[in-house]
């Protein structure tokens, strides 16, 4: 049998040739052409893994391109999240989904939600994460875990700026008190 690993392209190449008879007429199962077929199989599969690595989907990307697919527009949005401000700004990444938008797009529209609830960039350099999109990211992690069938959700790097970072628009963030009530400083 005369397997090697793939090193190069041209080691690619050279299984490509030698699977593709393969295909043309396929081997008894049992045989040595038949193992010899799947070993090379799983060399393929290795390789194109490593060599041609596809990135996750981007929430917003997701969304965009099954609106660009489905030929639904920024209006549809709009209606399924209640305000076309609020679409507006998700779209531009101006705002992250909540657990509610992703809720609707995934009961509504059929978008996977493990891929709606991936962590994202959003734009602008002074974006404030206020407590309550912290406590989504905390649920957001959850339903990951969840998604994932228990497994640790993978951390990615999302910048963030602090409450002591300067303020967008020179308004300061809202404070809340003892009871829960919000105040604005």
């Amino acid at each position: 049998m005369d397997v090697r690993p793939f090193r190069s392209e041209a080691d690619y190449d050279w299984a490509l040739a030698e699977v593709k008879q393969d295909f043309d007429r396929e081997p008894a199962p049992g045989t040595p052409e038949a193992d010899r077929f799947d070993v090379l199989s799983a060399l393929f599969q290795a390789y194109e893994a490593k060599r041609w690595v596809i990135d996750a989907a981007d929430p917003i990307d997701a969304v965009r391109g099954y609106m660009e697919q489905a030929g639904r527009s920024e209006n549809e949005l709009a209606a399924l999240f209640g305000s076309r401000s609020r679409a507006t700004e998700v779209l531009h990444r101006k705002r992250r989904l909540t657990l509610d938008e992703v809720f609707k797009l995934n009961r509504e529209w059929r978008i996977p939600a493990d891929v709606l609830v991936q962590p994202y960039h959003l734009l602008g350099p002074n974006v404030w994460i206020s407590p309550a999109t912290a406590q989504d990211d905390q649920l957001v992690e959850r339903a990951q875990s969840e998604l994932s069938g228990g497994q640790p959700a993978k951390k990615a790097a999302v910048p963030r700026e602090s409450a002591n970072a300067p303020l967008r628009r020179g308004k300061k963030p809202a404070t809340a008190t003892k009871r829960g009530a919000v105040r604005q400083d």
